[in-house]
C-alpha cells in the first residue's frame, strides 16, 4: 500500500491523533485536583454530629435493625475495609479533637460505601458515605474513547483524503488502461468539480496526442508511397546505363530504397492495425513460417513445438515471427526455433549462431532504422525495421519480445504470448 493516498492519510491520522492525546494530557494535568481533605472534613463533622446524638439518645434507641446498612448495630458490618479513605476520614476526626476512629468498608450487595465506627456504650455506628462510588470499567471507558476517536478520526480522513486525491487515482487509472497502441478511450466529464477537471485534461491530452500520432503516420505513409513514383522512374532510367558496374550499383541502391519505403508503410500499416485477434495455433504458424523460409535455402530449423493457442492477429504475428527468423537466419548465420508453454505463456525461442549483441546496444535494438551491423558481422540488405516490426505486432498482442546473448556465443529471440483461455 505503497501509494500517496495511505501515505496522505496516515499522517494525517496520526498527526490528529498525537494532537488530541496531547490535548487531554494537557487538560488532565491542569485540571485542580480535588481536594480530598475538606471532602474528609465534612464526613468527619457528619460523624460527630450523629455519634453526639447517637449518645444523647441513650440505650432507649439503640438495636434499629441488625441488617440495616446505617443507624445504630450492636456488631461492625462485615465487608471488606478501605485503607486510603478510612486513614483520611481518622485523620479529619483527629483534627477536630476527637477520640472516635472510624472505618470506611465495601459491603456487599451495597451500591456505596458504609462507614462505621463504635460508640463509648459499645454500639456501632453505621452512616452511608455520600458519594458517587467509582466507576467499575473504567480501563473499558478509556480503551473505548481511544478507539472511538482513532475509527472516527481514520475514517473521517479516508473520505477527505479520497476526494482530494481522487483526481491522482484517476490519473493512475487511465494510465493503466492505455493499451499497447497508445490509444486511450475517452473519460466521463462527470463528479466533484476536482474529478471534472482531471477528467477534461485527460481527454483534451488524449486527443492531442491522438492527433499528433495520425499525422505521422500519415506523414511516414504518405512519404513512403509518394517515393514509390520517383524510384520507378530511376530505376527506368538506370536501366539505359550503358555500364553494367554503374547499372548495377544503381538498381541495388533503388531496391535498398524501395525495401525501405516497404518497411516503414508496414511498420506503420501495423501501428494504426486494429483488426480483431482471433485463436491462432502457434506451433502450426511456426512450423508454416520454417517451411516458408527452408523453401527459399535459409537455414532455419523447427527443434520443438509443442501444441498452444495464442490471441493474435495472423497474418501479423506470421510477419513478425518471419522477420525474427530471417534475422537470426542472415545476421546470425543459422536459426533454431523451439515452442512450448511455461506457466501460462506461449513460449517462442530463436536462437542464433552468431556474434550476439554488444550490451551497450541492447537497448536501442527495437527503435525504427537502427542496425547493429557492425556488431553482427557483415553487411547485409536490409531497412532496420524488422525488429521494430516484429516489436510492434508482439506488443500489440499482450506479450513480449526478450533479447539476451548465449553464454557460448550466439543471441536468442524470445517471444512470451499468453495462452488463449479455454
Amino acid at each position: 500500500m505503497n501509494t500517496l493516498r495511505t501515505k496522505v492519510t496516515a499522517l494525517l491520522v496520526g498527526a490528529v491523533l498525537v494532537v488530541a492525546l496531547l490535548a487531554t494530557g494537557l487538560s488532565l494535568l491542569l485540571l485542580t485536583p480535588p481536594h480530598f481533605e475538606e471532602a474528609d472534613a465534612a464526613l468527619a463533622t457528619q460523624w460527630g454530629l450523629l455519634a453526639d446524638l447517637a449518645a444523647g439518645a441513650g440505650q432507649d434507641g439503640a438495636l434499629v435493625n441488625p441488617a440495616a446498612t446505617a443507624g445504630l448495630r450492636a456488631a461492625p458490618p462485615g465487608g471488606t475495609a478501605e485503607p486510603g479513605p478510612t486513614e483520611g476520614i481518622n485523620a479529619a476526626l483527629a483534627r477536630a479533637g476527637r477520640t472516635e476512629r472510624v472505618t470506611i468498608r465495601r459491603v456487599e450487595g451495597v451500591p456505596w460505601p458504609i462507614i462505621s465506627g463504635q460508640l463509648a456504650d459499645g454500639r456501632w455506628l453505621l452512616m452511608p458515605l455520600t458519594a458517587p462510588p467509582a466507576p467499575q470499567n473504567g480501563y473499558w471507558a478509556l480503551a473505548g474513547w481511544v478507539l472511538v476517536m482513532a475509527l472516527g478520526t481514520t475514517l473521517v480522513m479516508v473520505v477527505a483524503v479520497r476526494r482530494l486525491t481522487e483526481p491522482l487515482a484517476l490519473l493512475e487509472r487511465t494510465t493503466a488502461t492505455i493499451g499497447p497502441d497508445g490509444r486511450l478511450d475517452p473519460l466521463p466529464e462527470e463528479g466533484p468539480t476536482e474529478v471534472r477537471a482531471a477528467a477534461e485534461a485527460i481527454n483534451r491530452l488524449s486527443s492531442r496526442l491522438k492527433q499528433a500520432m495520425e499525422s505521422r503516420i500519415r506523414l511516414v505513409a504518405a512519404a513512403g508511397h509518394d517515393l514509390r513514383t520517383p524510384m520507378t522512374r530511376m530505376r527506368l532510367r538506370a536501366e539505359f546505363i550503358e555500364d553494367e558496374a554503374e547499372r548495377t550499383t544503381w538498381i541495388n541502391d533503388l531496391i535498398e530504397l524501395d525495401r525501405i519505403a516497404d518497411s516503414a508503410i508496414r511498420l506503420v500499416r501495423e501501428e494504426v492495425n486494429d483488426t480483431a485477434r482471433s485463436r491462432v495455433r502457434l506451433d502450426e504458424l511456426v512450423g508454416e513460417v520454417v517451411a516458408e523460409l527452408k523453401g527459399i535455402d535459409m537455414k532455419v530449423e523447427l527443434d520443438h513445438a509443442e501444441p498452444v493457442e495464442v490471441m493474435a492477429r495472423p497474418l501479423s504475428l506470421c510477419r513478425a515471427i518471419r522477420n525474427l527468423a530471417i534475422n537470426a537466419a542472415t545476421h546470425g548465420r543459422s536459426a533454431r526455433v523451439s515452442v512450448k508453454a511455461v506457466e501460462g505463456e506461449a513460449v517462442l525461442t530463436i536462437a542464433d549462431e552468431g556474434p550476439g549483441i554488444p550490451e551497450a546496444l541492447m537497448e536501442r535494438v527495437f527503435e525504427p532504422f537502427f542496425r547493429v551491423d557492425p556488431a553482427r558481422g557483415k553487411p547485409v540488405p536490409g531497412a532496420g525495421l524488422g525488429l521494430a516490426i516484429a516489436h510492434e505486432i508482439i506488443t500489440a498482442s499482450e506479450g513480449r519480445l526478450v533479447l539476451t546473448n548465449r553464454p557460448g556465443g550466439g543471441l536468442v529471440q524470445q517471444v512470451h504470448l499468453p495462452l488463449a483461455r479455454p
